[in-house]
């Protein structure tokens, strides 16, 4: 008897309307730019012809706003899911530019101590916890068919980092997880057969920034 195959789609937001370049996080009131709101919709055009059948979002409103052209498209209403926010971290609210960011003040420097836990934020291995355990009922909920996702950087990298047995401290100016990007785990059965990635908005994509620091997250 042949295994059943059943696909997860992990999708990060679009870009976020944020100027005075915060470390958002958890906070509320960041919403999709204009592009970012571009994004969602060429993704809901890739995947409208796709068999997803459970549509899952963080309750941020980035996320949540990328999900609604794509739940317009396959006609299907999402699922608020805490499992899939994005990390907590010490450093929400605050700036990170060149010159004037938080990382020059002092008092700042305690919660650097530990980047393999990290000590700034939320330990790697309770986002694979979480993440793992959204994924499996994901996978339930859509057995056969496909499930999407909507997620942010951190989470989706960190959790497809322990399925492919990479070490989860990393830079992340190396991460593979660009704005209204698709992490797609494939499933047999019980078996996960396959990872891929792809950049529907690739086009859309802003210039990178010169600099990043390694506390940031979207």
């Amino acid at each position: 008897m042949s295994p059943t195959r059943t696909i997860v789609h992990l999708l990060r937001h679009g870009e976020v309307d944020n100027p005075r370049k915060v470390l958002y996080g958890r906070l509320p009131g960041y919403h999709l730019s204009e592009r970012g709101r571009a994004m969602a919709q060429r993704v809901a055009e890739t995947v409208a012809g796709r068999d997803i059948v459970h549509l899952v979002t963080s309750p941020l409103e980035r996320a949540q706003e990328t999900a609604e052209p794509i739940a317009a498209a396959l006609g299907l209403t999402p699922v608020v899911d805490d499992r899939v926010i994005e990390a907590a971290n010490v450093f929400e609210g605050q700036r990170f530019g060149v010159g004037d960011g938080a990382l020059r003040r002092p008092r700042a420097w305690v919660h650097l101590r530990n980047p393999f836990r990290p000590s700034w934020g939320e330990p790697y291995r309770a986002i694979v916890v979480r993440m793992l355990a959204a994924i499996a009922d994901a996978r339930k909920a859509a057995y056969g068919h496909e499930a999407l996702l909507v997620s942010h950087q951190l989470p989706i990298w960190i959790v497809r980092s322990y399925v492919e047995g990479r070490r989860l401290w990393h830079d992340p100016r190396k991460r593979q997880c660009t704005l209204a990007s698709l992490t797609s785990f494939t499933y047999d059965d019980d078996r996960l057969v396959a990872v891929d990635y792809s950049e529907p908005a690739a086009d859309l994509l802003p210039a990178p920034p010169s600099k990043r620091t390694f506390v940031a997250g979207a």
